[in-house]
Formats: C-alpha cells, structure tokens, sequence
C-alpha cells in the first residue's frame, strides 16, 4: 500500500487508517530526500536505518490515540534533539544534547518520526536563508530567488513534500517569511507557548518555536500537541482557561489594514495579491478598517537598532569574542554591534516597546485581526547578493515588532504574481489568538485556491468545527455577543466556540435596549429571529451569566429545527418603552438598517 503522494495529517492518518505501514511513509520521505538532492537542506540526518526503526517500531505499538503517529518532521539546527549535534548553522559552535528539547520530546511522544535536522541562518540570524557555512536550502519554489529564513530548511522540507510538519523558530519573522517564499502556512505562536528550553537563543525574551505545515488545520493539529508550560524554562507561561489551537470559524470578522500610504510592495503584483486577499477578507463577512500602524513600524525599526541587538549579543558573547572567525561575515557584523550598546538607550527602548504594546491592546479590543502583507516581496538571489542587509531588512518590513508587541500570528499564502513568485499574507492578533486566526486563515487559505507548496495538490476545504463537546452547553447569541460585535470578546473569554447559524421559531419579538438587543417570547405575533449557537464550556455559564447586565438573562429558546438551547431573554417588563425592531429579522440586520439610514 503506498503512502499518500502530498503528506497532510488528514492524508496520512487515512493511510494509517487503511491498513497502511508507518515503514511505507518512512522509506517514501527517505527516498525523497535522496530525489530532492539539495545538499544544503539537511546539516545532520537521522540514519535511514534509525528512521526505519522507529516507524518499524510505531507500525508494532499501532496508533494507540497518538494524533502524529507516523508523521515525519524535521526539526530546525537550533533546537536540540538527543543525540544530534545541535549548531545552529555554526560548525565550531556544535555541542551534542543528550536531550530532546521539551516541544521534540512531546512530537515524538505524540508518534512523530524525525528525519533530521534542517539549515538556517547562521544563529538565527536573519530573514533570507543564505546565511550559511553551509550554503542556501533551495527555495521550492523558485531556485533563482530566497527561500527565505532564518527557517530556511525547516520551510523548504515541508514544501518539497519531505516533511508534513517543522519546527523553526521565531524572534523577527523566521516563521513567517520562509512560509511566503515556499507558499507553505507559517505559525507563530504567543510568545511562551511552546517551551523554548533546550533552543540557542537569538533574543531569549522574544524567541518562540514556530511551524510550518502545508495547511492551517496541520500547523494547529501539531501546535496542540507542542504547546504547553514548562517548568524549567524562565520564559515559558501557561495559555488562559480554555485556549484552544484548533481553527475556530466565524461567520463574522472585525479586520484591521494599514492605511494605504503605509504599504510598500516591491511590484505592483505583490499589491494586487494582497487585495485580492482583503478581498476575499470581506467575501467571507468581514468588515474591514484602515488603521494606522505606524507605532508597529517604528518599534519594528528598533528591533535591529537597539536593546534587542545586545540582547543577541549576549547570548552569543563568550562564543563570539573567542571565536569570532567561526562567525558569518554578515552575522558578526550584527553581533558584535551589540557590545557597544548602552543601557540608557536599551531602556528607551523597553519603554517603546510598553507604549506599542498598549497601543497593540487598544487596536484588538476592537479588532479580531490585523492583516498584513507577509513581505514586501521575494528578493532573488542575485538582489541578495548585492544588498545583503537592506534586502534582508526589507523583508521584515510587516515583520520585526509582532514578538516585541507580544502578538501571535499565522501566514498564508496569497498568491502568485504573473512573473511567477509567491506572496504571502499575515494574520496578526493578540496572545493566545491562535484558534481565531486559524479559523480565518484556513478558510482564506482555501479561497485562494492555491497548490500546497510545490506539489500541485490542491487546498483542501477549511476543517469543519466539531460538534459539541460532552463538557459544553449550546448557547444562542442574537445581539452583540454574536460574532464581530462588540461583545464578541466577553464570549470568546469565557471558551465560546462558534458553531452555526440559527433562527428561533417564530415565537419571539425583539426590541432595541440602546447597544443590544432584548428578546422575549409572546403569545401570538411573534416571528422568527436571527441568530448564532455557539459552544459555551459548561463551567462558564455562571460566570458568563454574571457579567451580563439585567434586563438580560438566560432561558431556554425554541429554535426553527425544535431544539431548545439556553439563549439571551430580556424580561417583559423592561421592553414596554423599547422599540420594537422584529420587523428586521435580527439584530446584525437592524444595525444594517440603521448604517445605511
């Protein structure tokens, strides 16, 4: 039985599911290795005999719930794996951990067969791929162009049909510009969120494990097994109650871009990509607001410039001014910038970071998500080569502060310009955003109608939600908790989870009570009303119920199919002097009404 010809987990746990060998899908990623034939990919391999061992070893356990079982994946030369040397693309740097780092150890746990370690550049070090000793990973895509870094190998493998998953890692964009060059999905996750013990640092306090996958649902699938607390590491801080990584659809968007004078593109087909994709944005119901961003740009610009510079250099230091001949030319010329760096300017610098990132928190009290362009656009090789530094800058134009302003975010493909080179679009929202941003970037993703990677296979359909879980309530929504209205936040607090659309029987009168709605069952005269079922965990209901005002409560609705989940009621009494706005349907009609009156 052969091993499906594009490696997604939905493929291959159907493979899996049919009777199909973990041994199979191991000698397929091993044969492709050897047809790929790039030898700036891999800087140590796991010995096929070892690959094959450990897939003859998971094919004799069986699957046993593991949710990666049989999965290969490759792992960035900055994070260690027992036995490896780690390098981080320096060879006089290596050491051999006897360890895995803790996200290794849980892929592993979770029935993933590593096939190695991949290239980067040299010590995480920048954004285009071809600062190495080693050489430049081919881009997939486009050999004459970036592949894109510093996760230059980690992204490559997953395009090239090698691995199903990665890890990178993420200071400044290396999760999410290797993504745009290989049209691949990049996440970054919340600072925090995956362990980042057992990594070479670049700046510790901004570092996080990124992933690539071909698709949204696979880099969330695989983020739920990575991510968690880890006692032993300063940085790592557990996810609010009921955070999830799995994409959570909404009918409704409240979207962010910048103004239209602060976006550059480096051809006017990168522009028109990433409309088309705020295009596809609004087809999907979202509205969309230009908002200025210019406090992110200019906290961007010092991430190169400052206190994060010397942080780079401190974790480097010892190694640096002992060996600074091992270094890249263009890598020691950014470190050793930082041992000149004074305190007094770090700290205008931390205080920046604080006004930016307030000013990030007033932007997503409001907003479910920022869309950027991933980039301005691919440099090639040859542009690279000319301008190490300003190209490499460039590319983290829409980059650089997302970590300083403690943001989570996932990048998409967007598209191809018509000279054939790929471009990419950034979700950005606040920590512990992942889920959101998986539900919009999946079904944006899917709407591009775009090839995975470099296979030709097409995008699949954005993941339907799951039901309702034995430990949820189902709740109707029919005013400003609904999905993106202004209370929408107060629900998500609580664990909602959007399920579906819905309309009551027609059985109810709904009433404007000033910023919501309020809704009551009558006798006759009633009519159907509009609304959302979204999953509530059952531990939530008091204390969601807690924080809504009277006249508003909860009680039991009939709905047009006859179920009757709890739902917002408003009691009789206080709807006599309101209007009565039933005609309308709905509350999301009725502010319609009222937008274009």
């Amino acid at each position: 039985m052969r091993p499906p010809e594009t490696f997604t987990l939905d493929a291959l746990s159907a493979f899996h599911a049919a009777g199909g060998s973990p041994v199979a899908v191991a000698d397929t990623a091993l044969s492709r290795i050897a047809a790929w034939a790039d030898p700036a990919l891999f800087l140590t391999r796991v010995e096929p005999h070892a690959v094959r061992a450990r897939a003859a070893a998971l094919a004799a356990e069986g699957p046993q719930g593991r949710p990666l079982y049989g999965v290969p994946f490759v792992v960035k030369d900055n994070i260690d794996c027992a036995g490896l040397p780690t390098t981080a693309g320096c060879p006089d740097y290596a050491y051999t951990p006897a360890e895995d780092a803790p996200v290794v150890a849980r892929l592993l746990k979770a029935g993933a067969i590593l096939l190695g370690k991949v290239n980067l550049d040299q010590f995480a070090t920048g954004l285009n791929g071809t600062r190495s000793p080693h050489g430049t990973p081919r881009n997939a895509l486009l050999p004459s162009h970036v592949p894109g870094g510093s996760s230059s190998g980690s992204a490559t493998a997953v395009a090239a049909g090698i691995a199903a998953f990665s890890l990178g890692t993420d200071t400044a964009g290396s999760g999410r510009v290797p993504a745009m060059a290989n049209n691949i999905v990049g996440l970054k996750p919340s600072l925090g969120l995956i362990p980042s013990r057992g990594m070479v640092p670049a700046c510790r306090s901004l570092d996080t494990v990124s992933i690539f996958a071909l698709t949204v649902a696979d880099a969330a699938a695989v983020l739920a097994v990575a991510a968690g607390p880890d006692a032993a590491d300063p940085y790592s801080r557990p996810a609010p109650p009921f955070w999830r990584a799995a994409p959570a659809p909404q009918p409704a968007w409240r979207l962010a871009a910048p103004l239209p004078a602060q976006l550059s593109f480096d051809t006017p087909g990168d522009a028109a990509l990433y409309e088309a994709a705020l295009g596809r944005a609004q087809a999907l119901g979202a509205s969309l607001a230009r908002v200025d961003i210019a406090p992110f740009l200019a906290i961007a610009r010092r991430l190169y410039d400052g206190a994060w510079v010397a942080e780079r250099t401190a974790a480097l230091r010892e190694f640096l001014t002992a060996r600074p001949e091992s270094v890249h030319p263009v890598t020691r010329t950014i470190l050793e910038a930082g041992l000149d760096k004074r305190t007094v300017d770090a700290w205008e610098d931390f205080h920046a970071a604080a006004e930016a990132r307030r000013l990030a928190r007033a932007l997503f009290a409001g907003t479910d998500a920022l869309l950027l362009p991933t980039a301005p656009g691919l440099p090639s090789l040859a542009t690279l080569a000319a301008e190490p530094v300003a190209a490499n800058s460039r590319l983290g134009t829409y980059t650089n502060f997302v970590n300083i302003c403690d943001l989570a975010a996932l990048a998409i493909p967007a598209g191809f310009t018509a000279a054939g080179l790929p471009a990419g679009l950034t979700l950005i929202g606040p920590a512990f955003s992942e889920a959101r941003l998986a539900g919009l970037g999946a079904a944006l993703h899917a709407t591009a109608g775009l090839p995975l990677g470099a296979l030709g296979t097409p995008t699949p359909p954005p993941p339907v939600p799951p039901t309702l879980a034995a430990d949820e309530l189902p709740l109707l929504a029919i005013g400003a908790h609904m999905s993106g209205l202004p209370l929408n936040p107060q629900l998500l607090r609580h664990g909602g989870r959007f399920l579906r659309a819905a309309t009551t029987a027609p059985h109810y009168r709904l009433h404007d009570l000033g910023n919501r709605p309020g809704m009551a069952r009558v006798a006759s005269g009633g009519i159907a009303i509009a609304g959302e079922i979204w999953a509530l965990p059952a531990t939530s209901l008091g204390p969601f119920l807690a924080e809504i005002p009277p006249p508003l409560g909860f009680g039991r609705v009939t709905l047009s199919d006859g179920s009757t989940p709890l739902g917002f009621l408003a009691e009789a009494a206080a709807l006599a002097d309101a209007p009565d706005i039933s005609a309308h349907g709905g509350w999301r009609a009725y502010l319609a009404a009222k937008d274009q009156a």
